[in-house]
């Protein structure tokens, strides 16, 4: 069973989402830029026009013997009126004494330097206005007099102004946005995309395929693709061990108890009295329950190894389950039990590890033989069907005795009716598990009439 991998969050999520902020703050950095900017130049430009028209006011002060006069020119309040449609003041003084305009129009807090415009914001009339401040000297009566010159503007124009360029401020900035989530899309992409390609060429390798990885990746890959390799190495070494293992266990343990039973036979037949001959059968029952559980766990073992590392190849069934059934006549003919095999028409070809496969059909053949009562039937059934082959075992033996089936199919458990044959818990589990390796499905019933049937399923491919 393959161990799912537990996401802890997403790369590409996480750049994204970094990239995307950091857009979202060069964006909004933009917009604020520009918008000051703007703001910064209408005022300027409204400066400028109010500074213009109060320096061209001031210009047509004229001193005489009677005092101070002035043509206000029709040009000043033409600039101002170019400006946009806004409210215009103006106020000219002769010391502390207002010429003409509003006397009520707010003086600057410090007074003006010249003919350089001093400029200021305040309330008037309920109304912001800006006002330029001018000062010059007239001679009235002989004698030099200051003469101040206040021009005033509503701002209503220079907001609008203002507000039109931080809307096209706004838009330029959400374009500028909308252009950086697309690049950072594209650019995430392109940056894991080694990644994706790495992932990709090693999930369609094959389970026994663990040769070292020699794609040419980013430098900033290649520590893990390293650490890849060597896992893979150490890995490939490890199965290599444990199959040695399994091939000498399987020699050194079936060997010498061998040896042992028949040994045992040997004395047996040369026992002098009947407690010496029920002794060595005792020590043969012994052997043949010993050799019987070592073959299984050693088939089992077998069967997990070759689950990740099958070589699988067209087999036909039909063929295989005649070898299985050759290869037990001689036990089912000690116990008269005869073999039935029936092989089908049609195809009976499947795509699968014939290691894996034989160890499924002998366990299946022999647990029958075992359980199954003496002069007796053994059927052995290999079938076409849709998908796949079907292998049915029937005997007439002891049956399920109550137990149900995935409790018979788990390892080292046993049905509670033939606690009296010798048996390890392990053939129906090398059963199923060679099953899901395959991807086919088994299970078990009872028989009609007494007895068990097992039915295997494997995909054709």
């Amino acid at each position: 069973m393959k161990a799912a991998a537990v996401p802890s969050g997403s790369i590409r999520r996480r750049l994204l989402l970094s990239m995307l902020a950091l857009a979202a703050v060069l964006s909004g950095l933009l917009y604020l830029t520009v918008r000051g900017v703007a703001a910064r130049a209408v005022e300027a430009t409204q400066d400028a026009v109010l500074g213009s028209a109060g320096i061209a006011i001031a210009e047509e002060l004229r001193g005489s013997e009677d005092g101070v006069e002035i043509d206000i020119p029709y040009t000043a309040f033409s600039m101002l009126g170019a400006v946009g449609q806004d409210r215009v003041f103006y106020r000219v003084l002769i010391g502390d004494v207002t010429l003409t305009g509003y006397a009520d129009l707010p003086l600057p807090a410090e007074p003006p330097s010249g003919l350089t415009p001093f400029f200021y914001s305040t309330t008037f009339q309920d109304e912001t206005v800006r006002i330029a401040a001018v000062e010059r000297a007239v001679l009235s009566d002989g004698r030099p007099v200051s003469a101040t010159v206040l021009v005033a503007q509503t701002r209503t124009a220079a907001e609008a102004i203002a507000g039109q360029l931080a809307n096209r401020a706004a838009l330029l900035g959400l374009g500028v946005f909308a252009l950086a989530a697309l690049l950072a899309v594209v650019t995430a992409r392109s940056v894991l995309a080694p990644v994706d390609e790495l992932a990709e060429a090693v999930r369609r390798r094959g389970p026994q395929d663990l040769r070292p990885v020699a794609r040419a990746v980013p430098v900033e890959l290649a520590p893990f693709v390293t650490a890849l390799n060597g896992f893979m190495g150490r890995l490939s070494a490890a199965l290599s061990r444990t199959e040695t293992f399994i091939a000498e266990a399987a020699h050194h343990i079936r060997t010498p108890l061998a040896v042992v039973r028949a040994e045992a036979e040997i004395a047996l037949r040369q026992a002098p009295d009947d407690a010496t001959r029920a002794r060595m059968r005792s020590v043969i029952r012994a052997v043949d329950d010993s050799a019987r559980s070592a073959t299984q766990l050693l088939d089992h073992a077998t069967v997990v190894y070759r689950t990740d590392q099958r070589t699988d190849e067209d087999l036909d069934l039909g063929d295989l389950a005649r070898s299985v059934t050759q290869a037990l006549a001689p036990a089912a003919d000690l116990k008269e039990i005869a073999l039935d095999l029936v092989v089908g028409d049609g195809p009976l070809v499947v795509r699968g590890d014939r290691l894996l496969i034989e160890s499924a059909l002998r366990n299946l053949l022999d647990n029958a033989v075992k359980y199954s009562g003496p002069e007796t039937e053994v059927r052995l059934t290999v079938a076409g069907v849709a998908g796949g082959v079907r292998v049915l075992v029937e005997d007439r033996g002891r049956g399920l005795g109550g137990s149900q089936p995935a409790a018979l199919t788990a390892r080292f458990r046993r049905g509670t009716n033939v606690d009296d044959i010798i048996g390890s818990g392990l053939g129906l589990t090398i059963v199923k598990e060679v099953a899901r390796a395959q991807r086919g499905a088994f299970r078990l019933t009872d028989r009609e009439g007494g007895g068990t049937c097992a039915d295997l399923f494997l995909p054709a491919h």
